[in-house]
């Protein structure tokens, strides 16, 4: 290894360590107004998912409301942070990537984020309330709920996170065509598989009812439909 060599992998770590520094900096002074912040997004949370329901939420032990503002506070921070996170990460890497290469990456990433937000969106606002009246349908005189905080808003980031995961599948699909790692061709006469893929991972990553199933199954095979028609056109 030469002295140039030794010299430019020192500076790429510091460059690193310096990002890092950078990043946790900031997520660390955002963190407190995020904070006092949680509470008013709990309950907007819960005005959102519980519409049109009389159900009343529980809470179990003493400190369980507080954790999940604390789970709240950190993922706010997050969010808040990512437009800066994003640009620390970006300028590292930037120097490494060629002219075609940045183009493509900056179209991915603003359609990434689109989806994602349009994901998290789908869930708060049409999936996750008919969850919950679903679920509450099973009322009688005989059976009551008794609904846990902790659950619903921890059932509501879960689902949020999947749903802004999985409307990725377009990208995906895109990504894969677009870098000739798998035809179109090939894609195109596999449907069948990734349509039964598709519906055994939101299986396996949704609550144990066939409504969140199909809410996640339907919306993600239309996105890889949407995918497929690009990456044909590209």
């Amino acid at each position: 290894m030469t002295e140039n060599t030794k010299v430019t992998l020192i500076e790429h770590l510091e460059s690193l360590r310096s990002m890092l520094i950078k990043c946790l900096s900031v997520l660390a002074i955002g963190l407190l107004p995020m904070f006092f912040l949680a509470p008013f997004v709990m309950d907007a949370l819960i005005n959102i998912i519980m519409q049109n329901s009389e159900a009343k939420l529980n809470f179990f032990s003493p400190m369980e409301v507080f954790i999940l503002q604390i789970k709240i506070a950190l993922i706010l921070d997050i969010l808040i942070c990512f437009p800066y996170l994003a640009k620390k990460v970006w300028d590292f890497v930037l120097p490494a990537l060629y002219d075609n290469e940045r183009n493509f990456i900056k179209s991915i990433v603003l359609a990434s984020s689109t989806l994602f937000i349009t994901g998290v969106l789908f869930c708060l606002f049409f999936i996750l309330p008919m969850v919950i009246r679903f679920g509450m349908s099973f009322v009688n005189d005989n059976i009551q709920a008794m609904l846990g905080i902790g659950n619903i808003i921890s059932l509501t980031l879960w689902l949020s996170v999947l749903f802004g995961v999985m409307f990725q599948f377009p990208l995906v699909t895109y990504a894969l065509i677009h870098s000739e790692i798998v035809s179109y061709e090939k894609i195109k006469n596999k449907r069948s598989y990734v349509f039964v893929g598709i519906l055994i991972i939101s299986g396996l990553l949704t609550p144990p009812d066939i409504i969140s199933q199909l809410m996640l199954t339907i919306p993600t095979y239309i996105l890889f439909e949407i995918g497929l028609f690009f990456g044909k056109s590209k």
